[in-house]
């Protein structure tokens, strides 16, 4: 069998052999200047493909991160609002305890109530604080509109009851400011879990002191009322009406019964009551309402003096109360902000392992680049070579 090697199919082959090299010393020299070992997907279909699963995961970790920074600074306008209230509460309380003293006249009283109201419209700003981009922090998922008003005179809540959570990191969730129904409007009154408060009709001096629970084993959770049978004697009914306990009325001594205990002072007159059951709930404002329309009284007879200083040792349990809750919020806040920087070192930790896994996978080993980009070089020399040394074979040589 006799093989024809043509001319043409010479050129053809040491053409396409210069032509190779070429492409692979184009390709190596692209990779030198990128410094990346993946130009296209071709180079390493797998290693490519899962490049590309770990490009996703980093663009997931810097939405995590955007979301943090968001929420963080909603969370941190949101501590610097509840210290102002805070701050503002204590205010009131320092005016309170000034106003129950004995040596103030009616104006000075009604003085310190036009100071408390600013102070309460103050804190009705700051319960209408936005987050610096026109939505308000205190209105739940509802915050394109201020969510706190006057209206008949009283603050009501426009908003909603919804408390974001936002994702920071994979799994991994903060919640967002709180609504202000939670912060301003749902307090709880007395001193957190039980309450006490004299009857509306009563006649005598008589004036609430001291109260607490003291066995919530005893405690059923109902009211109890305390009525005073005469003027040295009392007896203490419960919600139904039944009598559980009776006594001898000694002023200034604590009444025990059922897991809770109330000091009363003064002169009770027969027929007066005071009674004792689970706190309640009452906004910031409306406290601070009731304190004002306390100040403004002007007493003139001694039943009416003790029913005031009734209202304004009530009312400082009540305020007392709502900076505890103040502070409460501002810890609630302060818990998702550590969450959140917890959050960064686990985003930052998780970024640094995948950018190093996708070194491994594009980034270029210059050494062994360098070392292919010489030996291509030196191919393609041998091949341009053959070629040249190629079409000296030819006939018309050997006729000269």
């Amino acid at each position: 069998m006799n093989v024809r090697i043509s001319t043409g199919m010479m050129y053809s082959q040491s053409l396409a052999s210069i032509q190779s090299k070429q492409a692979s010393l184009a390709k190596i020299q692209q990779q030198l200047s990128t410094g990346q070992r993946l130009v296209t997907a071709k180079d390493d279909p797998v290693a490519a493909g899962a490049a590309v699963g770990l490009d996703r995961a980093l663009a997931e970790l810097e939405r995590f991160g955007s979301n943090a920074a968001n929420v963080q600074n909603r969370l941190g306008l949101q501590e610097n609002v509840l210290a102002q209230a805070g701050g503002m509460m204590g205010r009131v309380t320092e005016l309170t305890v000034q106003a129950n003293s004995a040596g103030l006249s009616d104006a000075d009283r009604a003085a310190i109530a036009k100071e408390i109201g600013s102070i309460r419209d103050g804190l009705l700003d700051l319960a209408n604080s936005t987050d610096g981009s026109g939505r308000f922090l205190f209105a739940g998922a509802a915050d394109a509109a201020a969510p706190f008003s006057i209206v008949g005179g009283s603050a009501a809540y426009g908003g909603d009851q919804v408390q974001r959570r936002v994702e920071i990191a994979p799994q991994m969730f903060v919640a967002d400011s709180q609504p202000g129904s939670e912060v301003f409007m749902r307090v709880r009154t007395g001193d957190g879990r039980v309450d006490a408060s004299p009857g509306a009709a009563n006649t005598g001096t008589g004036l609430l002191g001291q109260f607490a629970l003291t066995d919530s084993t005893a405690w059923n959770g109902g009211t109890h009322t305390v009525s005073f049978t005469a003027a040295d004697a009392y007896e203490v009914r419960d919600s139904a009406g039944t009598v559980i306990a009776s006594g001898a009325y000694v002023a200034g001594e604590s009444i025990a019964f059922a897991g809770v205990q109330m000091r009363i002072g003064g002169a009770p007159a027969p027929g007066d009551e005071f009674s004792i059951g689970p706190a309640g709930t009452r906004d910031v404002f409306a406290t601070l309402d009731r304190l004002m329309s306390t100040l403004t009284d002007a007493p003139t007879s001694d039943q009416q003096k003790a029913a005031q200083q009734n209202a304004l040792q009530q009312s400082m349990r009540d305020v007392a109360t709502a900076q505890a809750h103040l502070v409460d919020a501002r810890a609630a806040g302060g818990a998702q902000l550590a969450a959140i920087d917890t959050a960064a070192e686990l985003r930052d930790s998780q970024a640094l392992t995948i950018e190093t896994t996708l070194s491994g996978m594009r980034d270029l080993d210059y050494a062994e680049a360098i070392s292919r980009f010489s030996l291509e070089q030196t191919a393609l020399e041998a091949a341009q070579l053959s070629f040249t040394q190629m079409q000296r074979l030819s006939l018309f040589n050997m006729i000269r």
